[in-house]
């Protein structure tokens, strides 16, 4: 992926010098030139195409703004409840992730969202010990974890 952004960057570059035009705009039109003829060039560059990952990167941030918001919306609401009936605890999220790089970003995602809050990793890296405000259902917690933010770093990982 790296090689293929300092290859759209070169072809900018070029393109800015042979057009003659030392601007921005002439360098952004360079790069959209660039990114036409990585992708038509793709079969012969290694790695998969870089905008692929990118748009992937970018699901991963809209997941996370979508899970903020609605767990924003869930402490808020019982933090108004007249009666606080929630049942908090700790549970272990097994993970499939392996490198720590993808442990940490989980790890940050899941502290970061409100209501929950990442207590510790196991040594050998395979389980993230949460502490949730209020589950009912550990199974639900876990699978909807799996399911939202561990896959989205899957895909943009790998």
């Amino acid at each position: 992926m790296a090689f293929q952004i300092i290859l759209n960057i070169l072809i900018a570059f070029l393109w800015m010098f042979l057009s003659e035009e030392y601007t921005f705009l002439s360098f952004f039109t360079g790069y959209l030139i660039g990114i036409v003829l990585l992708f038509f060039l793709r079969r012969f560059v290694p790695d998969t195409y870089y905008l692929n990952r990118v748009w992937l990167v970018l699901k991963l941030i809209f997941l996370f703004i979508k899970e903020l918001v609605m767990s924003s919306i869930s402490v808020v609401a019982l933090a108004y409840k007249p009666k606080l009936d929630i049942e908090p605890g700790i549970f272990a999220l097994p993970t499939e992730l392996n490198s720590n790089w993808e442990i940490t970003l989980l790890a940050n995602l899941i502290s970061l969202t409100p209501g929950t809050l990442s207590v510790a990793i196991s040594d050998d890296n395979t389980k993230i010990y949460i502490h949730a405000m209020d589950m009912p259902d550990v199974e639900a917690e876990v699978n909807e974890i799996k399911e939202t933010f561990e896959k989205a770093i899957m895909e943009v990982t790998r």
